[in-house]
């Protein structure tokens, strides 16, 4: 009796939900003299055990850097003259944040999804503190993610996410010059009717690597050696332009 009814509880259990593969065009990104930015192309499928359902499939795609806290402050004319007036304190603020969706990203996803994942630049951002006589936190927080959107380092790409057959999907995230070193982390979500059914994350790491990762190194770890090497350069560079100068003049 028992052989039979295990195989009965197996076929009465539910098929495995969608589940997604990710992949990643490199999984380092490497700093060097010449870095002028990188694109970064993620790829992957859904992994399904039972036929399509409705309503139909779709994905988000993050890219988040390290996140540091910082402090935003507002200027202020005060007797003529512009001071930091007021300001709010982020506790966790991502140095990079891409986001790219597969339709607007309004029309997929909750609220409360957007809560429990953490998915938009804003939800990624927590203020904790204000300071002299900051208004809402909301303002100073607007103002970093313009700041940032201008210098490439938050980026929203809403339905550019390619997504054929409600299997396949890709995306490529352009990577600015001015990254921070650090890890770096890429997450997947798959949507259906704005609730996430399944989601997968994997790192990138950035690093210098070359003359930069050695100066780097080097300003962290022997902050002396690092300024008396700098003032030898700088040493070296003012003679060699004032004798070259000289050789201009003369010839």
């Amino acid at each position: 009796m028992l052989r039979w009814l295990i195989p009965l509880l197996i076929c009465a259990l539910p098929l495995r939900a969608e589940e997604v593969v990710l992949g990643l065009s490199h999984s380092e990104v490497s700093i060097t003299a010449d870095f002028d930015g990188s694109e970064l192309l993620i790829f992957g499928a859904v992994k399904r055990e039972a036929p399509i359902m409705d309503p139909p499939l779709e994905v988000i795609v993050t890219v988040a850097g390290p996140s540091t806290p910082l402090t935003v402050f507002r200027k202020d004319r005060v007797a003529g003259i512009w001071i930091n007036n007021s300001g709010v304190t982020m506790d966790r603020a991502p140095s990079f944040y891409a986001l790219a969706s597969s339709a607007p990203l309004s029309d997929i996803l909750s609220r409360s999804e957007n809560l429990r994942h953490d998915i938009t630049i804003n939800r990624a951002i927590r203020a904790v503190g204000i300071s002299g006589r900051a208004g809402s936190v909301g303002e100073f927080r607007d103002a970093l993610v313009r700041m940032r959107t201008g210098e490439g380092l938050y980026q929203v790409l809403d339905s550019q996410v390619t997504f054929r057959e409600q299997t396949l999907f890709r995306t490529a995230i352009t990577m600015p010059a001015n990254l921070t070193e650090g890890t770096y982390t890429t997450r997947i979500f798959l949507i259906r009717g704005q609730e996430v059914v399944n989601w997968t994350s994997t790192p990138i790491e950035v690093r210098k690597v070359g003359l930069e990762r050695f100066l780097f190194s080097l300003s962290r770890n022997q902050p002396l050696l690092y300024g008396l090497l700098s003032l030898a350069i700088a040493i070296v560079a003012g003679w060699g332009a004032s004798g070259l100068f000289r050789m201009l003049r003369n010839g």
